[in-house]
């Protein structure tokens, strides 16, 4: 199994969130999170006073999946949140060895 997170702008959690369900995946976490990679933020202008935002708003969609549906989603997931502009956002393959559901006890491998 794969654990797939995906940080990607806000405005583009529901492309993602299509395109996974168009490969019959549902079942994903979704987390508000701030950051900033190459970008670094920007300046902005508040009551006439200027700041420096350096962690901008993203969101975080993560999907445990099984190794075989794992380079399809990647695929789809930079597909839906791709702008051509700095600032799209990152994917993170991790391997899961196990997993457990809580309301049976049931494993997962």
């Amino acid at each position: 199994m794969k654990l797939i997170k995906a940080i990607v702008r806000p405005n583009k959690v529901d492309d993602v969130k299509n395109a996974l369900e168009k490969l019959h995946i549902s079942g994903m976490t979704v987390t508000e999170v701030r950051g900033h990679g190459k970008q670094k933020g920007h300046t902005a202008i508040y009551r006439g006073q200027e700041y420096n935002v350096s962690l901008l708003p993203k969101m975080e969609v993560e999907v445990v999946l099984a190794d075989s549906l794992a380079d399809d989603a990647i695929k789809a997931i930079i597909e839906a949140a791709r702008t051509g502009e700095i600032g799209d956002g990152r994917v993170f393959v991790i391997p899961v060895s196990e997993s457990y559901r809580i309301r049976t006890g049931e494993k997962e491998v």
